[in-house]
Order: C-alpha cells, then sequence, then structure tokens
C-alpha cells in the first residue's frame, strides 16, 4: 500500500534537448516514444494555447507503452481570458478538441491560473462545480459543443473517473478556505515550486497529489541540485504513502493520514536549458529507491 507515482515533464517537443536528453539523429516525431521509456508521464502543453486535434491525442497515445499517464494543461482562453466564468460552451469545446482520444492514457486535467488572479470563492467554486466528474460526462458535454472544433472526439471508450488539479499563483489564495473548498471537490492543490516567483502551496486537498517543478533558482531555468532531489523525493513518497506532512508551505490544518494511498504526478517545467528530462530521471530513480 504505497501508492502510485508517475514522474515527467512538462512537454516534449524541445529541441534544446536534441543531443542533451535525446539521442543526436532521433526524429523529432520520435522523441515522446523516447521519452516515454525512460520516463511514466507527460504534461500537454499545447491545450493551453489552442484547440488540438483529436488525430493528435491519437497519435500520442499510440506512442507510449500501457501505462503511460497524459496529464493535459486546461484552455487559457478559459482560465486566462474569461477567468473561470461564463465557459460551458468552450469548456465542452475544449473537450470535444480531443483530450478523450487518450483513452486509458488521460490523466487528470491541469487549470493554470494567472498570477493577476485573486482568490474568488463564489468564481472558482461555480467553476469546479460544472467539470465533468467522468468520461461519460466529458462526453456528453464535448457531443454539445463541436462548433469551431476541427477534429472532434466526443465518445470515450470506457466511463472513467476524471480528476483535476488546480495551480494557483496569486498570493491570496493562501487561506484554509481555498484548501476546505478543493478538499470537498476532490481537486488537487497544485504544489508549485517557482524559484519564488509565485506561491506554493503543499495542502493535500485530493486523493491525488500534482507537483510542478518550475526550477529551484530561476523560473524554468537551471537544474535541481541532489539535495534538492532528494527532498522531493523524501515528500513524494510520503504523499503517495497517505501521509500529509506539514511545511512552511502548508496554509491549513494538514489533512489526517490517509486510510488509502495516493496518486502522486510530478512535472519538471525547467525546459530552457535541457534539465527537465535530466531532473525527472533524477527523481524517478530516487523516489523507487526510497520505496
Amino acid at each position: 500500500m504505497v501508492g502510485t507515482v508517475g514522474v515527467g515533464t512538462s512537454g516534449w517537443t524541445y529541441d534544446s534537448w536534441q543531443g542533451s536528453f535525446f539521442p543526436d539523429g532521433l526524429a523529432r516525431r520520435r522523441r515522446l516514444e523516447y521519452m516515454s521509456g525512460r520516463l511514466d508521464t507527460a504534461e500537454v502543453n499545447g491545450t493551453f494555447y489552442s484547440l488540438q486535434r483529436a488525430s493528435s491525442f491519437r497519435t500520442w497515445a499510440a506512442a507510449t507503452p500501457d501505462g503511460f499517464r497524459f496529464a493535459v494543461k486546461g484552455s487559457r482562453y478559459i482560465s486566462h481570458m474569461k477567468k473561470l466564468r461564463g465557459v460551458e460552451e468552450a469548456l465542452g469545446r475544449f473537450l470535444a478538441s480531443g483530450p478523450l482520444a487518450l483513452g486509458p492514457k488521460l490523466g487528470p486535467v491541469l487549470w493554470q491560473l494567472p498570477p493577476q488572479q485573486p482568490w474568488d470563492p463564489e468564481r472558482v467554486e461555480g467553476f469546479l462545480a460544472m467539470l465533468p466528474r467522468s468520461t461519460g460526462e466529458a462526453a456528453a458535454l464535448a457531443a454539445a459543443h463541436t462548433d469551431r472544433v476541427p477534429d472532434p472526439c466526443t465518445v470515450t471508450d470506457e466511463d472513467r473517473p476524471l480528476r483535476y488539479a488546480l495551480e494557483a499563483r496569486h498570493p491570496s489564495f493562501r487561506t484554509p478556505d481555498v484548501v476546505e473548498l478543493l478538499r470537498a471537490q476532490d481537486v488537487a492543490l497544485v504544489v508549485s515550486d517557482g524559484a519564488g516567483e509565485f506561491p506554493c502551496f503543499d495542502d493535500v486537498t485530493a486523493g491525488l497529489v500534482y507537483v510542478r517543478l518550475h526550477g529551484q533558482h530561476e523560473l524554468y531555468h537551471g537544474g535541481y541540485d541532489a539535495a534538492a532531489i532528494d527532498t522531493w523525493a523524501e515528500k513524494v513518497a510520503a504523499w503517495a504513502a497517505g501521509e500529509a506532512p506539514s511545511s512552511e508551505d502548508t496554509i491549513a490544518p494538514a489533512d489526517p493520514p490517509s486510510a488509502s494511498p495516493r496518486e502522486v504526478l510530478v512535472y519538471f517545467d525547467n525546459d530552457a536549458d535541457g534539465y527537465a528530462p535530466h531532473d525527472a530521471v533524477a527523481l524517478k530513480e530516487a523516489v523507487a529507491a526510497r520505496r
């Protein structure tokens, strides 16, 4: 009963990784295949910027082994432009754009909020309440909003639970009310390490713990040293085992230890200098050594 841990990177198409992580001469179309042989999961970043095609999701699923998971980043049109209000049509289009085509490899959906957006309980609660909690519910919502979707997928091979994570970047989210709301909604509050550029919260709010590591000393640049990897490995192993260790980044009374193990997903986003995949491999090995 030690839970499940997946470690990966935020994206995988970076040319700067060629010759460092990806072997020289590896075709661009085979990068995901290569990475999925060494890591467990990946964030799909392109969905944040624009609607994708279902054919792309099918290609990604086919390129990865059984058990590989994709976290899908929610549309910035919903989170940054509409700021979570009046988004039912946009949410339907987002879901119709292809995530369901991942089948069993579809992991959680990440909603990253802009740093200028303060805590607004009514706005956040209203948005979370409209999110479909299964792939069947998501397919139904998607089917109602296929306009302006170039290659829609509005069916699911099986009705599975659909989970969510929320990454807050405004300091006003440092209140126990946030933790209380997300626990009630079973939504993960992202543990976001951003070199001090935005707040970090490590409260456990769901059966999923979602971690994004953007940089130890500089946002998106530089690597995590061995001591930092060791510290994060200890935290990840504890979360997976059902523990809820407190720290200076804990903003509410600790959640009682869970009777069940948790799923922990960790994504390195320090991609600018090519450190992310190497750090991910190091953390995966460090966590495995503790389990």
